[in-house]
């Protein structure tokens, strides 16, 4: 059994994962099919922007967040100024944080599936007079469901387990932005925490393997029906 604190780390994990998703995958999906579809000026500094947090530390992720989306960054004084909205030490940040960490996962995952779609469907129905938006939503995005599906799970289950670039720059709140793995070492800094720290690594693990399987199962399931259309 959990307690109320640990019942309060796992919901705020579960909101901040489900936040970052549901604002990052659509950003996720325009990068992927400009990266995959695409030949423009900057397309080689736009890939390697999108996948940095992948190479970069996750300390340093979240000190640049800092600097930009802080109170004194040039981002977050104007957004506190002209909405009265603060990022940083708030859910919404740790929610920045961890999709920007899981950005370039749900990108990559994407981009796959756009890349393993015929380019000769696509202009079949344009020869057919379909638009562009009218080619991507109706032949484009539903081939690359699969891919869509798994970057959402695999993507939220990342930002469950993100870790320093949240600390960083949401810090470690209770009841606001201590997520598990914040959880996790706030547990083992405390003595005697042990048992709490293996209990919520155990449910991590849980979490995680779920995830991954109900990728898995909901990529084919996809899969099928894709090839049914």
């Amino acid at each position: 059994m959990l307690t109320e604190a640990e019942w309060t780390a796992l919901l705020a994990s579960l909101v901040v994962g489900a936040r970052a998703v549901a604002v990052g995958l659509p950003l996720a999906i325009l990068a992927a099919w400009l990266l995959a579809r695409r030949r423009f000026p900057g397309r080689t500094l736009l890939d390697a922007l999108v996948h940095a947090p992948l190479v970069l530390p996750p300390v340093v992720v979240g000190y640049v967040l800092l600097l930009t989306f802080g109170v004194q960054g040039p981002i977050g004084r104007w957004l506190e100024a002209s909405f009265g909205t603060r990022l940083v030490f708030t859910s919404a940040g740790a929610s920045l944080a961890a999709g920007i960490m899981a950005f370039p996962i749900m990108v990559r995952t994407v981009r796959l599936s756009f890349e393993a779609i015929d380019p000769g469907l696509e202009l079949a129905a344009r020869s057919l007079g379909a638009g562009p938006l009218d080619r991507f939503f109706s032949i484009t995005l539903p081939l690359a469901l699969p891919g869509v599906i798994a970057a959402t799970i695999v993507g939220f289950a990342a930002c469950l387990g993100e870790f320093g670039a949240v600390i960083t720059f949401a810090a470690s709140v209770p009841g606001e932005t201590q997520t598990l793995p914040l959880a996790i070492y706030a547990a083992l800094q405390t003595p005697g925490g042990e048992a709490t720290a293996l209990r919520l690594a155990l449910l991590s693990l849980t979490i995680a393997l779920a995830a991954l399987l109900l990728a898995d199962w909901l990529g084919r399931r996809a899969q099928r029906w894709s090839a049914r259309r």
